[in-house]
């Protein structure tokens, strides 16, 4: 299942979620400020995008800013993921996963490609499979 982390207010995140839905899958939203992601989520996404914490916080957020100018701002993974979870806000969006890859929708364009290629993976997935049942 794919699932779009999304912000009603962020017009980026509208438009993935209008790509999402003319791509006619199936997909959940969850609107990440009303219901954060835990530390353990956090991490699977990150993993699946390949980035570290700091390559997706949104450094023009207030919160980020006060953090900032008071020389208060992590240092470890860990103490990212952290502050992230305590402020969602910081979390770059809107973040597309499948729960084996993901992508981050700026451009929202980037989604489309993704989408393309998650249709090539799951088609050579189905291959193997299909293969792996003639040899067994």
């Amino acid at each position: 299942m794919i699932t779009l982390y999304h912000n009603n207010k962020c017009s980026k995140c509208r438009e993935v979620l209008e790509i999402l839905k003319n791509s006619k899958k199936e997909f959940e939203v969850v609107v990440y400020l009303e219901t954060p992601p835990s530390a353990e989520l956090l991490e699977s996404l990150l993993n699946q995008l390949k980035l570290e914490p700091e390559q997706t916080v949104r450094t023009g957020e207030d919160e980020y800013e006060i953090l900032a100018t008071s020389g208060s701002l992590p240092k470890s993974r860990t103490d990212w993921i952290a502050l992230m979870v305590k402020y969602p806000i910081l979390i770059e969006r809107p973040i597309v996963s499948n729960g084996m890859t993901a992508v981050v929708g700026r451009p929202p364009s980037k989604v489309s490609e993704w989408l393309a290629n998650f249709d090539d993976y799951k088609s050579s997935l189905n291959i193997i499979t299909h293969n792996l049942k003639i040899i067994l």
